[in-house]
């Protein structure tokens, strides 16, 4: 029996997730939006390329949640950009409402899947998504880390030129410019990149990464990253229906890892197929402790301002 995957949101995060996803092979899709046509036609136009590109995955677009049932994994992608003149306390109440109802509809549809939460701000809204699904801690996740490192590895190989197949990159934190990439756990072939480069191209390396995001929305203009997004959630949905055991950075519900408790949180884990089975633990310099708890930080202010606007 075929792994099933539900993607909410039929933008361009969720349609390029479905992509990427197709063309591996990782299991069958259904693409779910509630504008009418869309998630129809961006389906339809996937399945009509698999012939040429060779995948014989199932692609179904719908409007109605009961094609999602009995889902193994569900990436929440459904959310609104930050438009000119929105406070971020509008942004976080509005996703919060749109991520509120699309959970209640798909957790008792999927009382056994994995939910990866895409839908910013990440880490308030993966919050959220545990608080409303029931869903014990290994099975709601949301993928930031994943896409942060992938980044700052891009970076590294850009700056040293070399094969981004060689690049390993290590960021923890929230998703957001409090996050923490660590240079000293980064490498290329094993080689700490501190032993690569100078201070300079290292620090210009760390900041770039934590305004990887911006950067593309700067250039775009009118929209946001979706390749690279997409290509993250890909991966992590494969390494858990595959039971690939790959560690990857994820944001996971702490109860005292790192010091920190009753957050969300990008951390490396174990991810396989049952989620996330084990939150790997690194020693950190003061100075990273430092930074790490001023995301810390920042991530609990915005859990508590959702908090008080859910009354």
């Amino acid at each position: 029996m075929r792994n099933k995957i539900t993607i909410v949101g039929a933008g361009f995060v969720g349609a390029t997730a479905t992509h990427w996803i197709a063309e591996k092979e990782i299991g069958d899709i259904v693409l779910i939006d509630i504008i009418e046509g869309m998630p129809q036609g961006k389906s339809l136009d996937l399945v009509e390329a698999s012939p040429i590109k060779g995948f014989d995955t199932r692609v179904l677009g719908t409007n109605n949640y009961d094609d999602t049932a009995n889902s193994d994994v569900v990436v929440i992608t459904a959310g609104i950009p930050r438009k000119p003149g929105m406070s971020r306390e509008d942004l976080l109440n509005t996703n919060a409402k749109i991520m509120r109802s699309v959970v209640q509809e798909i957790a008792p549809r999927s009382p056994d899947a994995i939910l990866i939460v895409v839908s910013n701000p990440l880490d308030a809204m993966v919050y959220l998504a545990k608080e409303v699904s029931g869903f014990p801690k290994s099975r709601v996740m949301g993928m930031a880390g994943v896409l942060d490192s992938a980044r700052m590895r891009a970076f590294i190989a850009m700056e040293l030129n070399v094969s981004v197949e060689n690049t390993h990159a290590f960021v923890l934190g929230g998703h957001g410019d409090e996050m923490v990439p660590l240079p000293r756990y980064s490498t290329v072939a094993g080689i700490p990149i501190t032993e690569l480069m100078n201070q300079e191209q290292i620090d210009r390396i760390v900041q770039r990464t934590r305004k990887g995001g911006g950067e593309i929305v700067g250039l775009l203009k009118t929209g946001s990253a979706f390749y690279a997004p997409g290509a993250a959630v890909s991966q992590m949905v494969e390494a858990i229906l595959k039971d690939k055991k790959q560690i990857l950075p994820c944001a996971a519900y702490l109860e005292g890892e790192y010091g920190l408790d009753g957050i969300y949180f990008g951390v490396p884990v174990k991810l396989g197929r049952s989620g996330i089975e084990q939150v790997v633990e690194i020693t950190l310099t003061d100075e990273e402790n430092e930074a790490l708890n001023r995301s810390a930080q920042a991530v609990r202010n915005t859990i508590e301002t959702l908090q008080s606007l859910q009354g």
